[in-house]
């Protein structure tokens, strides 16, 4: 770990490792204008040495991170003046301690509302959004976006590789790794790439066992990246029941059999137990569709069978049954969520 050496004091009067314990519990919405102080509040704030310092000592906040549909409001039109209503994407962000929800500002490039079925992943304080389609024409995109909690603002990043809908995606020490899903005229993919958010630079890994539509990801114990279930291109909607795994430290593929209900969609239900194994979340409910974790789980879904949607946190131990305790949301947020993760700032 790093030690922090300044020429001026953090906090006037106090010693230096007292100024760094007190900007080290600040909470990250107090950021923004903390960085205004001064120029050495600015660069120990925006700093990953700081990021990891407070991660270290337990004073980092955990955000779920949801993808969701947002009503823009009555939009006059000729058939129906004053009746439709016109929607977009926006990333919604819940706070577990505080019960508090927020909206993020807009992508400068997609004010409008962001691309459908983007992709959502986080790593060291920060947002990445990549993928989807094109909110007008419904053309898959290659765009990467990220949003930085501490300056609360969005830059564009090196655009993925190629065009892609429906891939898996995780995120571990500062990289986002994609794999599978389809290209624009819906062929299956087992090509897999990582994205570094430091050098803003992509770099293609080895490829799948086999092609990966639909397929969902999960990172499991900072070691593994899995690419779990998915379908060829022949074979349309027949999810498989294996996996292939990505060791960081190995830098090798190795295919998992038997790891899947075959036939199920994984997308939104692939989990991590407390044992750190794979779970799936239809199993313990079967009405969960996302889920976002970070200590206990955030799922929406059904309470029961054809209930009506909501937001849930879910505490499950090993050898009991699961149980729900249902979250207030302002209508708002009230939405359908196509993707979710949680953010460690």
């Amino acid at each position: 770990m790093k030690t922090f050496e300044f020429s001026t004091e953090l906090l006037p009067g106090l010693p230096e490792e007292l100024g760094l314990e007190c900007l080290s519990r600040l909470p990250y919405t107090a950021y923004r204008l903390a960085s205004r102080v001064c120029h050495r509040w600015r660069e120990l704030l925006q700093s990953l040495d700081f990021y990891y310092h407070r991660k270290r000592l337990g004073y980092t906040q955990k955000l779920a991170c949801l993808l969701l549909v947002f009503n823009s409001g009555i939009q006059n039109g000729p058939k129906n003046p004053g009746v439709s209503v016109s929607s977009s994407y926006g990333i919604a962000v819940f706070d577990s301690v505080s019960q508090s929800w927020d909206r993020l500002a807009p992508v400068p490039r997609y004010l409008n509302g962001l691309p459908l079925f983007c992709q959502l992943a986080s790593c060291e304080g920060k947002l990445v959004v990549m993928g989807g389609w094109d909110p007008v024409m419904y053309d898959p995109v290659t765009d990467v976006f990220i949003y930085d909690f501490v300056t609360q603002q969005w830059r564009q990043g090196k655009d993925m590789p190629s065009k892609r809908s429906f891939f898996a995606i995780g995120a571990c020490g500062g990289r986002v790794f994609v794999a599978g899903g389809h290209d624009e005229n819906k062929n299956a993919s087992r090509t897999a790439w990582v994205y570094d958010l430091r050098t803003d630079e992509w770099a293609e890994l080895g490829e799948l066992s086999q092609e990966r539509d639909e397929c969902e990801g999960v990172v499991i114990g900072e070691e593994e990246f899995w690419v779990v279930s998915g379908y060829r291109t022949e074979s349309q909607g027949q999810f498989d029941g294996s996996a292939d795994v990505y060791g960081f430290k190995s830098e090798q593929w190795r295919r998992m059999e038997g790891v899947w209900e075959p036939g199920r969609c994984p997308r939104s239900c692939v989990g991590i137990g407390e044992d750190g194994k794979l779970l799936n979340w239809a199993e313990i409910n079967p009405g969960v569709r996302v889920r976002a974790c970070g200590g206990r789980v955030l799922v929406t879904g059904s309470e029961y069978g054809c209930g009506a949607l909501g937001f849930y946190t879910v505490e499950t131990k090993e050898g009991q049954n699961s149980k729900m305790e249902n979250i207030s949301a302002p209508n708002e947020f009230s939405e359908f969520v196509h993707a979710a993760c949680y953010a460690e700032i």
